[in-house]
């Protein structure tokens, strides 16, 4: 556990230090950066598949009927919030070169893309399968990123940033939206599954 919250941290101080960071690279054996890079994937993998399993079954404990609820006009329903996540799942690679699968009709750099993949109609049973196999698709482009493109830079909607800030804004894009699905739930009158036990 203290390891995980050390990667993590360590995770932070590079998003808000490159600078630092470059600097500390240099002049470090490469062996030893690279187990650096590597405890901090380790770090944000274990977390996205923290993140899967309760997005899943949030997905599955809120009933089809409500799938269609929203807080709000104008504001994602839960099917709406449940497919933006495995949208974003597959558009978010496509940053580092890796194109999501073309039945997904998502493409490199078009959010309109993702938008009409959000807008699928979707029953539950479809819309958990979709999240299931994005989330191993993410996994999957996360456990192969080699060590030399954390530092490297990429282009996020005209922001420069390291590869390494990619992944951490994908993983804190995650729990955004699982915060938003917990509220969701309650709102509906679902207590979140893994809560059940001490309430």
């Amino acid at each position: 556990m203290h390891t995980l919250k050390a990667a993590i941290l360590t995770a932070a101080l590079v998003v808000a230090a490159p600078t630092a960071l470059s600097a500390q690279q240099d002049s470090r054996p490469l062996g030893v950066a690279q187990a650096a890079s590597s405890a901090i994937m380790e770090a944000l993998l274990a977390d996205v598949e923290q993140v899967e399993q309760k997005m899943i079954a949030l997905a599955e404990a809120i009933p089809q009927e409500a799938y269609d609820w929203r807080p709000g006009a104008g504001v994602r329903s839960v099917g709406e919030v449940m497919r933006h996540v495995a949208a974003d799942n597959w558009f978010l690679p496509t940053f580092v070169d890796v194109a999501a699968p073309a039945s997904t009709g998502i493409t490199a750099s078009s959010y309109p893309s993702v938008q009409a993949y959000e807008a699928r109609e979707l029953d539950q049973a479809a819309t958990i399968a979709e999240l299931r196999v994005s989330f191993e698709h993410l996994k999957r482009v996360m456990r192969e990123v080699d060590e030399s493109e954390l530092a490297g830079t990429v282009t996020l909607f005209g922001m420069e940033m390291t590869g390494l800030r990619l992944w951490v804004l994908t993983v804190t894009h995650l729990h955004e939206h699982l915060g938003q699905s917990i509220a969701y739930a309650r709102s509906n009158g679902v207590v979140p599954p893994w809560s059940r036990a001490s309430e």
